[in-house]
């Protein structure tokens, strides 16, 4: 009897091993062959499902978007309205192991799509897509009455975009001069600048 073969959990296995090359090896040496050995395939066997490495490279940005969402949308709001949106905010941190390899997994891929149209495309959908979950929850706290008085809503969904990415960057890049505990300070500081706690 032939064994039966899950072709979108491989998919998913595939593009978790990429991670794994890019984030031990680097995007340059995320070669077919090093992820084929990665996943435990033969080149042939991964050329089945990604005939390009843009295309594995794709599917793998999209994967991280994905589970992003996936957290977002499973997630128990519960607490404080800082509390709340603390939570909220973090599934774009890299607040644990898990959201680290993706958030490094996703500056990496977000360089690529200088030099890839491609996945450039993709870039664009997720930053709009991230803009639109952080406008949200901006644009909300009034109708909650969490909002201090006077806000310009559309400038604080800009700035706290900002405030994330950069809070992603600098404790990706300077873990030591910016842990854990400054980024998550430096958020709740912000936050308590445009509510009413």
């Amino acid at each position: 009897m032939p064994k039966f073969i899950d072709h979108k959990k491989r998919k998913i296995q595939i593009a978790e091993a990429t991670w794994r090359v890019i984030v031990e090896e680097g995007l340059e040496h995320a070669t077919v062959r090093k992820i084929a050995a990665a996943a435990g395939l033969s080149v042939g066997s991964l050329r089945h499902y990604f005939a390009s490495q843009s295309e594995l490279f794709l599917f793998s940005m999209e994967l991280v978007s994905e589970r992003v969402k996936q957290r977002i949308e499973a997630k128990n709001y519960e607490g404080s309205s800082k509390d709340m949106l603390t939570t909220f905010i973090c599934e774009f941190l890299p607040v644990d192991e898990e959201r680290r390899i993706e958030m490094e997994v996703w500056f990496v891929f977000s360089a690529k799509t200088l030099v890839d149209p491609k996945l450039s495309s993709l870039s664009e959908k997720v930053y709009n897509e991230m803009h639109e979950g952080l406008a949200t929850v901006i644009y909300s706290l009034p109708s909650n009455r969490f909002a201090n008085d006077n806000l310009d809503l559309e400038t604080e969904v800009d700035r706290l975009h900002t405030l994330v990415d950069g809070l992603a960057l600098h404790h990706m890049l300077h873990p030591s001069a910016f842990p854990y505990d400054k980024m998550i300070r430096t958020l709740q500081y912000h936050l308590q600048s445009i509510c009413k706690m």
